[in-house]
């Protein structure tokens, strides 16, 4: 810190997604599998227990905030790591500060990497013997499944908590509490929100608390003291909600397993929502060829025609393209 940040109040300009981080265990909206009472991660946290482990789940569901818990209510050191950017030389600077932090101070180290599957093997291997001694405890986020991307031998040393998406009823509620809220939310401000207005900064957020809240942020801005958020401004202010599709990560195939489990079930609605989602990620060929896979494994004998329908929808539709070509494949 110089001499310009010495006296700047950080909370003053911190946005509101960060204001708002929950504070003791109790705080956690959401996750009641991982955080309610007795739970594992809620028992890490009350009891200060320091224990290596990777979080995974989607954006905006609390993995930074559990990992800075852990080190808090432990009284331990908290260092964050780049996964894509710190390399051994900043290791070995996290590892002596953590001796000289245990000799001199008895307080332990907690090693923060955020996108852990983005850690090279060599960062992987350099970091290894510090969690097996203890010098280091390591705390993982990621959005991918990490049984792909760490090396065995430091997966077998941390335990992988799964994290879901929040559920309407949590972001709503963390909104309701950021509009009253007065110390850290912008309850000073007497900003008023209609109910449908509400709904769709909550529909915006797509079971991410950080973007509803950056969403509500804005709208407040937009408003200013004293205004109201209407349905237009809520609008305004989730902008273009944008689906969560990564074509090489999970939410590839479990959209696409969706949409095969669909059509396995006779469940026409279900099945156009999956495969609008996976058009909407881009990939054609390959929903093309899951459909083919389908019509052949899954409905085979049942229709005999499905096959020849998909064939033609996927010929029709490299001479339409999208958007039209979206309905072709859809009529089927």
């Amino acid at each position: 810190m110089d001499l310009f940040e010495a006296g700047t109040d950080r909370s003053a300009y911190a946005p509101l997604a960060e204001r708002m981080r929950p504070r003791s265990p109790g705080d956690f909206v959401g996750q009641e599998h991982l955080l309610g009472p007795d739970r594992a991660l809620r028992t890490i946290m009350e009891k200060g227990i320091l224990s290596s482990f990777v979080l995974w789940g989607p954006p905006g569901t609390g993995k930074t905030t559990v990992a800075r818990m852990v080190a808090t209510r432990a009284s331990a050191d908290f260092v964050e790591l780049s996964a894509v950017s710190d390399g051994i030389p900043r290791i070995r600077e996290v590892v002596k500060g953590a001796r000289d932090h245990l000799h001199m101070h008895q307080r332990r180290t907690v090693v923060f990497v955020d996108e852990i599957h983005r850690w090279n093997t060599t960062a992987q291997d350099a970091v290894l013997p510090h969690v097996e001694s203890g010098l280091l405890t390591l705390i993982g986020a990621t959005t991918e499944n990490v049984s792909f991307e760490l090396r065995p031998a430091l997966l077998s040393r941390v335990r992988v908590y799964p994290l879901e998406p929040l559920g309407p009823e949590h972001i709503r509620q963390v909104l309701e509490a950021a509009l009253v809220d007065r110390d850290r939310g912008v309850g000073v401000q007497e900003v008023t929100a209609h109910p449908e207005a509400l709904e769709i900064l909550v529909a915006g957020g797509d079971g991410d608390v950080r973007k509803a809240l950056g969403a509500l942020e804005l709208a407040v801005r937009m408003v200013g003291s004293g205004g109201v958020v209407t349905e237009a401004v809520a609008t305004e202010a989730t902008g273009l909600t944008v689906v969560r599709h990564d074509k090489g990560g999970d939410a590839h195939y479990q959209l696409s397993s969706a949409l095969i489990k669909s059509i396995r079930g006779s469940d026409a609605s279900a099945a156009l929502y999956w495969l609008a989602r996976l058009l909407a990620g881009g990939d054609v060929k390959m929903v093309i060829r899951r459909l083919l896979i389908s019509a052949s494994e899954d409905i085979g004998m049942a229709d005999p025609q499905a096959l020849v329908l998909v064939e033609a929808a996927g010929r029709a539709f490299d001479r339409v393209g999208q958007p039209e070509g979206d309905i072709i494949l859809g009529r089927p």
